[in-house]
């Protein structure tokens, strides 16, 4: 079989940057190849991918030895241009790929401009809408769909040009979960029926550890347990033990870690057979009590396109509060709505006193693109100007030492200097929360607030936010990301087509659910939500307990 990626001796460095992004990378990636990406957040990831298609360097600049080849074409001779008809790449974000408006002309134009034939180009066109399910889409506006519908058609657009290597980036860290697993399966087609190359860095390793046949593990330009090349910045291998030298893995790798399983179990699949049975009763979030911080009855549209309908929704001090539901379903213009950003078309939002929020005061909104957040030329400036803005320096707490208490939390206290143009999509998330945090509103509202984020990110942001809960305050976050759900939330609403069908506490709206319930729960059954709390009852009975659905 011959090769369709080769890395040989790579090094690479941004322009100005201290040390290397990639270092002494050697890799070989096999034609027909399911290869997951993986590492901690800002461990060159993307850096890697985008050295794949010629971005890096020609895109980034900075300074690139050694060769990286796809398909026999070398990257650093040949410019994206000339690569684009056999290697396809789809970013973090989705919308910066667009160029034209309409979807079905989005999923066309890379054909056109590489001269296929009209013929073909309907056929293909066709083909995908249909593979990745978004038919409907092919008339609208790529400005009017969601962040997880923008996705699936930038990975139509990716696939339509007909690719031998495609390079996604994070591509299932909009969409909910039954559209991830319908996407992965799609290109998992692809892989064996076609013998496509896939090469996706992912954080929701629940979601595609099943899917892929090998991985690539990335440690910051340093190396990683297992590599035998000096310090060379990636380690190559099986899922199973490139996770295990990377330190990462699904939930049901986290509590094989906990109890000692080995080998360390990847899938449901896995988990079930390394564990007999099992059965115990999750912590859920207490009720809470007091007035309410927010208190909403609305219904609210884009133009004559109703998106929520008759939404109901009432928070107070203490409560977390996760908001889940397919593509399209509404959260996002829920968030909005709370904030008050975008009008109710019907009813209203009152915080307390009656009146309507105050965005930035009553309630703060975290963007799904942090992007439109930072403006200023470093990190810590960011959260200095909103401490600033919101009049929370006093005379013993000044803006850098409410800044620095804030990164730390976060752990960006190393980054602090840095610009945040030049930070992974992860940083700048973390940059923009601590940002929104900063304003001191007393309900936090944060939209897809784990993308890009590895392990400990997300822990340390979950810290952060049972924090501001026990602090009096409230959360709201709109998520796809069930484990964080699970992790965190003391009660989970379910929206659909824009309505309410469930809100209660984890263990009833998701425990049971075969689309959103977390990956401890499908493997041993509704009442175990978290790793750990599944750990602690294994542990304490010293066998595995029973309840195995």
């Amino acid at each position: 079989m011959s090769e369709a990626v080769v890395f040989e001796n790579v090094t690479f460095t941004y322009p100005g940057a201290p040390s290397p992004a990639l270092e002494r990378v050697n890799l070989r990636i096999e034609e027909g190849s399911f290869v997951l990406v993986t590492g901690p957040t800002g461990s060159g990831k993307s850096t890697f991918l985008r050295a794949i298609n010629g971005l890096v360097p020609h895109f980034s600049g900075g300074t690139l030895s050694g060769s990286v080849t796809v398909e026999g074409r070398s990257t650093v001779s040949n410019a994206p241009r000339a690569l684009a008809d056999v290697v396809a790449f789809v970013p973090q974000d989705p919308g910066a790929a667009f160029v034209v408006d309409r979807v079905e002309d989005e999923l066309a134009y890379g054909m056109e401009n590489l001269g296929v034939p009209p013929s073909v180009m309907r056929r293909r066109v066709e083909e995908t809408l249909d593979l990745l399910d978004i038919e409907p889409l092919r008339g609208r506006s790529v400005r009017s769909i969601s962040g997880g519908e923008r996705q699936r058609v930038a990975i139509a657009a990716a696939l339509t040009v007909a690719p031998r290597v495609l390079v996604l980036d994070e591509p299932t860290s909009q969409l909910d979960p039954q559209g991830a697993e319908d996407v992965l399966a799609a290109l998992q087609r692809l892989v064996h029926d076609l013998g496509l190359t896939v090469m996706m860095a992912e954080h929701r390793l629940e979601r595609v550890a099943g899917f892929v046949d090998f991985a690539v593990g990335c440690r910051g330009g340093r190396g990683v347990a297992g590599s035998t090349a000096g310090r060379a910045s990636v380690v190559s291998g099986p899922p199973s033990e490139v996770l295990e030298a990377v330190g990462t893995g699904p939930p049901v790798a986290r509590l094989g870690r906990l109890v000692g399983w080995r080998p360390l179990p990847l899938t449901v699949r896995e988990a079930r057979r390394a564990a007999a049975s099992a059965g115990a009763q999750s912590k859920v979030g207490a009720a809470s009590a007091g007035a309410p911080l927010i208190h909403a009855h609305l219904s609210a549209a884009y133009g004559d396109r109703t998106v929520l309908e008759r939404v109901a929704l009432v928070v107070r001090p203490g409560e977390i509060v996760g908001v889940v539901g397919r593509n399209g379903a509404g959260k996002t213009t829920l968030l909005r709505s709370l904030a008050g950003v975008h009008p109710a078309s019907a009813g209203s939002v009152a915080v307390q006193g009656g009146r309507a929020p105050r965005p930035g005061s009553d309630v703060a909104l975290c963007p799904q693109d942090p992007d439109s957040l930072l403006f200023k030329e470093t990190v810590q400036q960011e959260v200095e100007a909103t401490l600033r803005a919101r009049g929370k320096a006093g005379p013993s707490t000044s803006p850098a030492s409410g800044a620095e208490t804030l990164l730390e939390e976060l752990g960006l206290a190393d980054l602090a200097d840095r610009h945040p143009r030049d930070l992974s999509a992860g940083q700048r998330l973390l940059v923009a929360v601590a940002a929104t945090v900063a304003a001191g509103a007393p309900l936090l509202l944060l939209d897809e607030p784990t993308r890009g984020l590895d392990v400990e990110s997300k822990a340390r942001l979950a810290g952060l936010l049972r924090g501001f809960a026990r602090a009096g305050r409230a959360v709201i976050f709109a998520t796809h990301d069930v484990e964080l759900v699970a992790e965190v939330a003391t009660r989970v609403v379910m929206l659909a087509s824009g309505e309410v069908v469930a809100d209660g506490v984890p263990g009833e709206v998701i425990g049971d659910s075969p689309v959103f319930s977390p990956q401890i729960a499908r493997a041993f059954g509704p009442r175990w939500l978290t790793p750990e709390a599944a750990a602690t009852g294994i542990l304490q009975s010293g066998s595995t307990p029973a309840g195995v659905r």
